[in-house]
């Protein structure tokens, strides 16, 4: 009997697939399928040689649609590798595919990006020279960061910045010929309003992510402040022990 339950499974639900041959093409892709439907971007399979796949998630209609369109994208790209949208996928494939809700968990323990809301520039290389040359020139080119990189094999390697969608843009064109001086230049991207969900897929260094400090309660105060408290209290006299003659002197004697 299967133990996984089919009951977390919404009914129409589905799956859906496409898989490029760079990482920027694939986060374009995503991208894409993002915003041509409502559906879940549950993550990316890096599968060697510069093979990625974005996985996404909705009802059958909405991933269809995203998924021709990001189909679409890819094949202007010339990165097309295969397509495919599982309608109704099995438990056990939801538990072992890399699904939203430990992606949600994942981003969450993070804490907050400081690079959240600005767009995104993605450099490919073949080879690590030619990619830290490039971000090396992207930042001394134009007010960007850089926000981390991405290995997905065959010496592929992709630099990944963040900025206002000009100083991006600029970049990326200045990063372009260096990796082509030094290197072999692979792909490029640029995307100028990257969704939530495709911000939380994207790796990040650790530099960039700032952490919720938890405030210790309760609040003491420090020894001198407590000894100052103490000096300035006020003594109150015991009025029970101040004595009151029987009759007052009278004042005209």
């Amino acid at each position: 009997m299967n133990s996984f339950s089919r009951s977390p499974i919404p009914e129409g639900s589905a799956l859906g697939l496409v898989s490029t041959r760079s990482f920027p093409a694939i986060v374009g892709t995503a991208d894409m399928m993002l915003k041509s439907a409502s559906v879940r971007l549950v993550g990316y399979e890096k599968t060697g040689s510069g093979f990625c796949t974005a996985v996404i998630r909705g009802n059958i209609s909405d991933v269809r649609l995203a998924v021709e369109a990001g189909a679409d994208v890819a094949e202007k790209f010339g990165q097309l590798v295969s397509k495919t949208i599982v309608a109704r996928p099995m438990p056990n494939l939801e538990v072992v595919l890399p699904i939203s809700n430990r992606l949600s968990k994942y981003a969450a323990e993070q804490g907050h990006s400081l690079l959240s809301n600005m767009a995104i520039g993605l450099l490919e290389t073949r080879g690590f020279p030619a990619m830290v040359g490039a971000a090396d020139a992207m930042l001394k080119s134009a007010d960007v960061q850089l926000a981390a990189y991405e290995v997905t094999g065959d010496g592929l390697c992709t630099a990944i910045i963040r900025g206002q969608v000009a100083n991006v843009a600029m970049a990326i064109e200045v990063g372009m010929h260096e990796a082509e001086r030094i290197g072999e230049l692979h792909a490029v991207m640029v995307i100028p309003r990257p969704l939530e969900d495709l911000e939380d897929t994207l790796p990040i260094a650790s530099c960039w992510i700032e952490q919720a400090v938890p405030i210790a309660l309760p609040l003491e105060l420090k020894q001198p402040q407590k000894e100052l408290v103490e000096q300035e209290r006020l003594e109150i006299p015991d009025f029970r022990q101040i004595s009151i003659p029987e009759e007052l002197p009278n004042r005209e004697e």
